[in-house]
């Protein structure tokens, strides 16, 4: 079945799925217990404003990546112009965003949590490394990424442990996420200028190449701010009719589900995404089949995510987390379907993104947004997490699968790319 993708493929592929594993062990002994540790109010407070600034990320980030991936492949020669290019690009873009942010909460408001939404805006300022990640990824270099997380999870892993132990408050959590963007972007600065590939020199903004990438990522823009806004809808209806609280059990849910388990998924379409471009451009019939396959590993893999939370999401609750987040475990029976309706959607933007559609991802993630926001006013209020959860997963399946077959091109292609023998 996965003939088609070469070694060379999942040997990428196997780097990322190792570093998602590590986390995932690593998570489990470590996360529940800083969650316990400050509980479910203090991280309803660390969740709601990561959930906030997370708004933003659609502007700090530009939408860039994937279109960087693709050119890179397309046109290697120019992977220091693109990489530089998309550096200042987002450097403009966060120094924007962080001096309306200061300025807001300077002026406008007060807010008890405000020296916790500067730390972690400032620490966006690092996350611009990620960058090399663009290069690294095209051309399946994905060995240097695994060393870089896995070198930076160490140290914060530490970190977070003694922070339980010394009994710590959430702004020392909030500062190792600002740590472990600086610690990522150091490690692939020495990585690669150590291997020649990085000279600054070279380094030179094109006003030519920056309108091309922005005209393509405009509607990833776009769609990614409409997703962003409505998985953060969520976490704003729960804030304001139930609390700290229920932000912190639903935070509890998408911590086992989303980072966890969706992103082994999610690591594995990016990771064979450089093998589909170069098939599109090249080899249109072994394009479809690289598509067909993909489908099919993910459908295995959201499959298992769901079962295997719903035969034991109760008994991790209980084991590994406190009694204060029993609460958790209904709305995880619902959104642990998540992944298998998330995955296809992946799987859609990166065609989308080959055939240059991108205008379907923003109608796409329209109708997700309006879908959720209508049933987190419905449901949320009466049904409070359980109501978040059924939410966000009615309006995944109609971003992710009802798009597709509303859509009369899209349709015929999904019909006709599960004929083919």
């Amino acid at each position: 079945m996965t003939s088609v993708f070469s070694k060379r493929d999942f040997s990428a592929t196997k780097w990322f799925t190792l570093e998602k594993i590590l986390q995932l062990i690593t998570g489990i002994f470590i996360i529940p217990k800083i969650f316990s540790a400050l509980g479910t109010v203090d991280i309803g407070k660390l969740k709601f404003v990561e959930a906030v600034l997370g708004m933003f990320t659609p502007l700090f980030f530009l939408g860039l990546s994937a279109i960087c991936i693709r050119e890179i492949v397309f046109n290697p020669e120019r992977y220091h112009r693109i990489l530089a290019t998309a550096f200042y690009l987002r450097l403009m873009s966060w120094l924007v965003i962080f001096l309306g942010i200061t300025i807001y909460f300077g002026v406008v408001e007060d807010s008890t949590l405000k020296g916790l939404y500067l730390m972690i805006a400032f620490g966006y300022l690092f996350k611009l490394t990620d960058v090399f990640e663009y290069y690294l990824l095209a051309i399946k270099w994905t060995k240097i990424i695994f060393i870089s997380k896995i070198i930076s999870l160490g140290f914060i892993v530490g970190l977070q442990y003694y922070g339980v132990t010394q009994e710590f408050d959430v702004y020392y959590f909030g500062l190792l996420i600002v740590l472990d963007f600086f610690i990522q972007g150091l490690i692939y600065i020495i990585i690669l200028k150590q291997k020649n590939l990085l000279f600054f020199k070279q380094w030179k903004f094109s006003k030519l190449l920056a309108s091309s990438l922005l005209r393509m990522s405009v509607p990833l823009i776009i769609s990614n701010s409409l997703i962003m806004f409505y998985i953060t809808i969520d976490e704003l209806f729960l804030k304001y009719y139930h609390g700290d609280h229920a932000n912190g059990i639903f935070a509890t849910v998408q911590f086992l589900v989303i980072i966890l388990s969706w992103n082994i998924g999610f690591s594995i379409i990016n990771a064979l995404y450089p093998s589909l471009a170069e098939s599109y451009q090249t080899h249109t019939g072994l394009y479809h089949q690289k598509l067909k396959v993909l489908f099919k590993i993910m459908f295995i893999l959201g499959l298992s995510i769901a079962v295997f939370y719903t035969l034991f999401g109760n008994l991790i609750l209980d084991t590994f987390f406190s009694e204060a987040y029993a609460e958790a475990k209904d709305p995880l029976l619902i959104f642990c379907w998540a992944p298998l309706i998330i995955f296809i959607g992946m799987i859609y933007e990166k065609h989308l993104i080959n055939t240059n559609n991108l205008q379907k991802n923003v109608y796409r993630f329209g109708l997700g947004f309006v879908t959720n926001l209508t049933l987190c006013y419905l449901l949320i209020p009466l049904w409070q997490v359980n109501g978040a959860a059924i939410a966000v997963l009615i309006s995944h399946f109609m971003t992710n699968i009802a798009y597709v077959f509303m859509d009369s091109t899209s349709r015929k292609e999904v019909v006709l790319l599960f004929r083919m023998s």
